[in-house]
């Protein structure tokens, strides 16, 4: 995907250095480039060398969302802002919401927008409700089924995923070749991080077809599964506002830019340090802290749990750095009593 396809202009990611012959992004000399360039952040190999780039270009499926602008604004109100500790991790104040927990794996299919979405939907139905009630919502329904979502695996806009959920509604649906809900995802998981037993990535995955079924092990009706969004908006005005929305209510959806050297992280906070953009991307924000002087935001990413710190990421929180705080987007669900 070109830089021009991304939902947010990365001015922030000002100490990017400009080289003309850069190593290869999945090389160790590029590894190593990073790690002497900072030491905020530690890179290391993810990726096999002889990864795809039609795989590595198919992680990042953000389109350029113009619907962002539309949405209704949220904001908090000053007492509670004032009131926010320092480090947040929501597992701590929702422990039984297992799904905060969870890393998902969108498979070698551009579908991170649909995952950072029913990720983000699936956690507030218990935060919403105090763990009196969970639901696993379908990546697939919401991949294969949602035509004005954008391409499905060649990418997608968060903003018409969550409005998607909130008048159409999305069913349940557990990992690849699980048993779970009435749609489990149908994209395996591929061999796109070190040497492994999953298949090779190969990077043209198709979209799934929308199948308004469950599956033959699931006896619930697809219409009567469906579970919807009350309302749907965006988070706005900065850092402060952005934390008492996680705090208040979970996790959110967000997109930024990727830069080729956030393949490689292990730990830390990530800075965009060298590389080229690849493309806007989709996560989910579960919380935020401080490591070593430096402000950071939790992150849940897609890539399944053997990248990066067990499937999560912090990067620098308060700078809007690569566009990680222009692009939130959030709803209120609809709970079954109601």
């Amino acid at each position: 995907m070109a830089p021009s396809s991304v939902p947010c202009i990365a001015l922030l990611c000002t100490i990017a250095i400009v080289a003309a012959n850069l190593p290869h992004p999945l090389s160790n000399e590029f590894i190593n480039l990073i790690n002497t360039k900072q030491n905020t952040w530690k890179a290391g190999r993810n990726f096999p060398l002889n990864t795809p780039f039609a795989h590595i270009h198919k992680l990042v499926g953000v389109l350029k969302d113009d619907h962002f602008a539309t949405l209704p604004t949220v904001t908090h109100d000053a007492e509670l802002i004032a009131n926010l500790p320092e480090n947040f991790d929501p597992k701590d104040k929702w422990p039984d919401c297992p799904t905060l927990n969870e890393v998902r794996d969108q498979g070698s299919c551009g579908s991170c927008w649909a995952f950072g979405a029913v990720e983000a939907m699936t956690d507030r139905v218990c935060t919403y409700s105090n763990a009196k009630h969970h639901f696993h919502f379908s990546a697939d329904d919401l991949l294969s089924c949602c035509p004005i979502c954008g391409l499905g695996c060649n990418g997608g806009m968060p903003t018409l995923a969550w409005e998607y959920w909130k008048h159409f509604g999305l069913v349940s649906g557990g990992s690849y070749n699980s048993t779970q809900g009435c749609r489990p995802y149908e994209i395996p998981p591929c061999e796109h991080h070190v040497p492994g037993n999953r298949m090779p990535c190969s990077g043209d995955t198709r979209t799934p077809k929308c199948v308004k079924n469950c599956g033959s092990n699931y006896n619930v009706d697809y219409k009567k599964d469906k579970r919807y969004g009350k309302h749907v908006y965006s988070v706005r005005g900065g850092e402060d506002n952005i934390k008492a929305e996680l705090f208040k209510n979970g996790p959110v959806e967000g997109a930024f830019t990727v830069y080729s050297d956030l393949l490689s992280y292990k730990s830390g906070v990530y800075k965009h340090t060298v590389g080229d953009a690849l493309g806007g991307h989709a996560i989910k924000i579960l919380g935020w802290g401080v490591e070593n002087g430096n402000k950071y935001w939790l992150i849940a990413n897609s890539w399944n749990t053997d990248w990066g710190d067990n499937g999560f990421f912090k990067i620098l929180r308060g700078e809007d750095h690569c566009g990680i705080e222009s692009s939130i987007v959030a709803g209120e669900p609809l709970l079954a009593e109601e």
